[in-house]
């Protein structure tokens, strides 16, 4: 999920689990300093044909990134974050979700597509409730709404394990400063990472947990 339309219309791809628009996949080849994948997508999912510049920049920051345990991709997409994750902490599992069953359906075979076997992709609704996060990574679904937005925020920030960290990357012009300032009075430590090509990546911390 993230803050670009991918052509299929009203940005269903945030709302829908099974998209209304045909489907139309094609293969793109992801290269990133450290690794490189093969990415299939396709229409009525997020960033059909390219990886968007907000988790460009995601991907190519100096993150910290848990090596073991649990991690999320929040609104996983095709997959390029999860498959990067994946790829840089094999001993991790790495969590690709999203309320898209064909974005689902894509991260599983990208999964394949490229020999990862430390992926588990779900709906949210299918993730154990009892699993916290050492890391969240998100380019997430300003869209939606800044009061449902707020909700997911919550939820699954307040899912990140004691010292765990977050990453979301956001437009400016979409809400990015006045994003960090409320992520602060909700108790986490944000702090801004870079700037590029109108986009904010912020780091997150829960405010006490070391």
């Amino acid at each position: 999920m993230d803050n670009e339309p991918d052509g299929g219309g009203r940005d269903a791809h945030y709302f829908d689990d099974e998209p209304a628009v045909p489907s139309d996949p094609v293969v793109i080849d992801v290269t990133l300093p450290d690794t490189a994948f093969a990415l299939e997508t396709d229409r009525g999912v997020f960033s059909r044909g390219h990886v968007d510049t907000g988790t460009n920049l995601l991907l190519r920051a100096d993150l910290p990134l848990a090596s073991a345990g649990h991690v999320l991709d929040l609104g996983c997409g095709a997959g390029p974050i999860a498959l990067a994750m994946a790829r840089r902490s094999p001993d991790a599992t790495v969590w690709a979700v999203d309320i898209n069953g064909r974005a689902r359906e894509l991260c599983r075979r990208n999964a394949e597509r490229n020999g990862i076997a430390n992926i588990e992709v779900a709906a949210p609704e299918d993730v154990p409730a009892d699993i916290e996060f050492a890391t969240i990574w998100s380019n997430p679904p300003i869209r939606v709404g800044k009061g449902a937005l707020h909700d997911l925020l919550l939820d699954w920030l307040g899912r990140l394990a004691p010292g765990g960290h977050a990453a979301l990357v956001v437009q400016k012009h979409l809400g990015a400063d006045s994003l960090q300032r409320w992520l602060t009075t909700a108790g986490y430590e944000t702090t801004r990472v870079s700037s590029k090509a109108g986009f904010r990546l912020l780091a997150v911390r829960r405010t006490g947990t070391g």
